[in-house]
This record gives C-alpha cells, structure tokens and sequence, in this order.
C-alpha cells in the first residue's frame, strides 16, 4: 500500500473518531491556539479555498466574513457531515490534483493539513496554481521539533526518577509515521522546517507573516506555553506584472 492509499483508509477508518474528537467546537489546539489568529488573516478575502477541509469547521468560521468560501477534502464521511451543516461548498478531491480552475482563489488555507499529504511538493504546488495573482496562502502546522519526536515510543522518555522528557529523532529526514490516539490511526508524514521555506520560496512566494502562537485561555494553556507546538505562515503570490509598453 502506498502513502496515498494508506492516508485515505486511515482517515476512512477514523472518521468516525476524528467527528467525536472535534465535535463542534475543535480541540484544544484549535480553539484555544490556531482559530483566532487563523481568522484574523481571512479577513479581506473574497473567494477561500480550505484544503483539506475535513468536516468543514474552519469553513463555517470563515464564511462569517468571506463571501465565497469552498472546502475540499478526499474523505467522504467527513464530507457528508460538512455538507449536512452547511456555510459553504464542500468539494471532493485530493490537494495534489485540485478541480479548480488557475487563479480561482484569493486565499486558500491549510489548516494543519499539510502533515496528511503524502506528495506535499505537489499538494503546495497546487495551492499556489489556484491562488490569483497577489493571492494568499495561509499555513497552520506542526512544528518540526514534534514531529520529529513521533519517532520512539511516541516521542516521551522517562529518567530512572520517571521524569518525562522529548526525545527528538530524525529531524532532518523527511520520513512518515503512524499518529495513534484516541480511535485514530493515522500515517503522518515529517519535515523539517527548512523543507516548507524552501519549498516555498521555490514556488516564487514572498512570505509576509510568521508566528509561533500562545494558548490564549483553556486549562491546559499554562502547560502549552511552556513550547511552540504550533506556527502560522502567510505567503504572497506576486500580483501580476503590467507589460511594458512596445514589448
């Protein structure tokens, strides 16, 4: 079984647990992390794309203040239960291959997904392909340092006091593994840091934000802050050259 196949059934077989995991309001990380800094960068667009849209929370968010927003997602469950609860249009496919139009988007976000994609070069090329021209991408992820600590008995080690520490592995080396938890299983792919700039940059965007964003409220914010588990980045495709005159 390949990474695409292996990602599709992983997530076919948690969507189930992934829906209760969420339930309406999203996890800690979401609601007490990502979402308001997340929704703040909307702000101004007219036609967002949410890759990997999963049930469709993000999209209702942003449907409050963007007037066109669409969602796609390859996992039918999930799909379904973003239609049933509606704000947006809900779209079947994969990031690495988008039914959409060159320019269709004015922003297009990735919202902790791009660790779900097996072929992410692909994937990023095409969130570029159907941005517009002076269009945004705006990234949530996982910061490398935690998923480079999947490695061993899921990244914690105990001293022979049982104190608790990280052990980070393989950081440099782009590689997949298996994120186990509550119902879940699924394969997850690595990379580091350098690997989305570069990548990036490649793709001819100018990066214009990044943060490493606080728990803002929750019970368990004291102990998140203590690291950046999290980043944002927006990116900027150059707005179109007007052609000179005579050439």
């Amino acid at each position: 079984m390949n990474g695409r196949d292996d990602m599709d059934e992983g997530w076919n077989r948690s969507a189930g647990a992934w829906l209760a995991l969420m339930g309406r309001d999203g996890d800690f990380s979401r609601t007490h992390v990502l979402d308001a800094p997340m929704l703040a960068r909307t702000r101004g667009a007219t036609r967002a794309l949410d890759v990997g849209c999963g049930e469709g929370r993000f999209c209702r968010m942003m449907a409050a203040q963007v007037p066109e927003v669409t969602g796609l997602d390859p996992t039918r469950a999930l799909l379904d239960v973003a239609r049933e609860r509606g704000a947006a249009e809900f779209v079947e496919g994969r990031a690495e291959d988008m039914p959409f139009d060159d320019g269709a988007f004015d922003l297009v976000v990735s919202y902790l997904t791009l660790i779900d994609i097996p072929d992410a070069w692909a994937g990023l090329s095409e969130m570029v392909r159907v941005l517009c021209p002076g269009g945004r991408l705006l990234i949530a992820n996982l910061q490398g340092w935690l998923t480079a600590a999947q490695t061993k008995a899921d990244g914690w080690s105990r001293d022979d006091e049982g104190a608790a520490s990280m052990v980070v592995d393989r950081y440099f080396e782009e590689h997949a593994f298996r994120g186990a938890w509550k119902g879940m299983s699924i394969l997850n792919w690595h990379r580091p840091l350098a690997w989305y700039m570069q990548t990036l940059l490649g793709l001819g965007l100018e990066l214009v934000h990044f943060d490493e964003p606080k728990a803002e409220g929750g019970a368990e914010a004291e102990r998140y802050n203590r690291a950046p588990y999290l980043l944002m980045m927006e990116w900027r495709k150059p707005a179109a050259r007007a052609a000179r005159p005579g050439g």
